[in-house]
């Protein structure tokens, strides 16, 4: 990876080393959970998309332990086995759901907590929060793990239209069609979450922004990734 001078972009990396650089991050802030969740991405020109592999802690992944797979769910190269349900949820979203090249699937903790109450949701209520608007869809239905195509292709129907999908009683899902702007996006969608819960914990109502500048502002944070690209970049030099 990059030195301490070096500015190296998501595209200076091949797409096996983004996708573990991605899931040693997510090992580092905290959104990693045992053995388990999946991130996965797309192979341009192809039906295959790449996938960590099960038993692995993501901290411990790197570029050669990733696994690549096909639409069958068959393994195409890699040393590691898949975990089931890793195949089912991101089969179907990589095939459903637009500019879903990128597919990060986590439980962690904040916003899984959101999933776990009655009527949670995420509140237009924090700048971190507000690059999300008009971005978010629930399932509100939990029907066990995911383990056969019916179950994929519904969870993969909920999120049509959405960059998150929050999965009742379960987690969350987030896309992208880069993996630095999906990594971004998990990274702050995380801290969204985290802040509404411990102002919701004081009892106080939530201050809610006006949908006006709510949408203006997340049409800001959409027109200007380069911040997302040189964290990214960051993480890098940081976890080599």
């Amino acid at each position: 990876m990059g030195t301490d001078g070096d500015r190296q972009q998501a595209g200076d990396m091949t797409e096996a080393q983004q996708l573990a650089l991605a899931l040693r991050s997510a090992a580092h802030h905290g959104l990693s959970e045992g053995v388990c969740n999946h991130f996965s991405m797309a192979v341009e020109g192809t039906d295959h998309f790449l996938i960590n592999p099960q038993g692995l802690h993501w901290s411990e992944v790197r570029p050669e332990d990733v696994v690549t797979i096909d639409a069958q769910g068959q393994k195409v190269a890699g040393r590691h086995p898949v975990e089931p349900t890793a195949f089912f949820i991101h089969s179907w979203i990589h095939r459903v759901v637009p500019n879903a090249r990128c597919v990060l699937h986590t439980h962690m903790p904040f916003a899984t907590s959101l999933t776990l109450s009655q009527g949670g949701k995420l509140e237009w209520a924090s700048q971190n929060a507000l690059r999300f608007y008009g971005k978010v869809a629930y399932d509100h239905e939990y029907n066990g793990l995911v383990l056969d195509d019916a179950e994929g292709r519904r969870v993969a129907d909920a999120m049509r239209n959405a960059r998150v999908l929050f999965l009742a009683n379960h987690g969350v899902i987030v896309v992208g069609e880069r993996m630095d702007w999906a990594y971004d996006d998990l990274y702050y969608l995380e801290r969204a979450c985290m802040h509404q819960v411990l102002a919701q914990s004081t009892g106080r109502p939530l201050k809610i922004i006006d949908p006006v500048v709510a949408k203006r502002t997340a049409a800001q944070i959409d027109g200007e990734r380069q911040q997302s690209e040189l964290f990214f970049a960051a993480l890098a030099r940081m976890h080599p």
